[in-house]
């Protein structure tokens, strides 16, 4: 029972994570010193896409799971929660390199917007 609670604590902080890589840059309008904080982590999800990288949230979680006799999962939290709710199909190197991109442009949008804010 705790390793499966721990393994769905690592998996809710993977969403939180990645939900910052994406959107964490409209923190910057709040305090702007987060921008030392985010870029890095945003260049860090970018390499994870681009370079085929396995997050190291991912197997955390799985090897709770397994301690906790419940089954884990190959590939990634992205792979494995996230692109069967965005797309039906399995992720091939296109839908990542796309996924980087993403990533990429809303936050370049983001950024451009503090900047010209300012």
């Amino acid at each position: 029972m705790t390793h499966a609670f721990f393994a769905n604590v690592v998996a809710v902080t993977h969403l939180l994570f990645i939900i910052f890589v994406m959107f964490g840059g409209l923190l910057v309008f709040w305090k702007p010193w987060l921008a030392w904080v985010h870029i890095p982590v945003v260049i860090y999800g970018i390499l994870i896409e681009w370079i085929g990288w396995i997050c190291p949230l991912t197997p955390l979680e799985n090897r709770l799971r397994a301690s906790a006799g419940q089954q884990g999962y190959g590939g990634g939290f992205v792979e494995q929660y996230l692109l069967p709710l965005i797309y039906p199909e399995p992720l091939t190197r296109n839908v990542a390199l796309l996924l980087g991109v993403t990533v990429l442009v809303t936050n370049v949008i983001i950024y451009g917007l503090y900047f010209l804010k300012r």
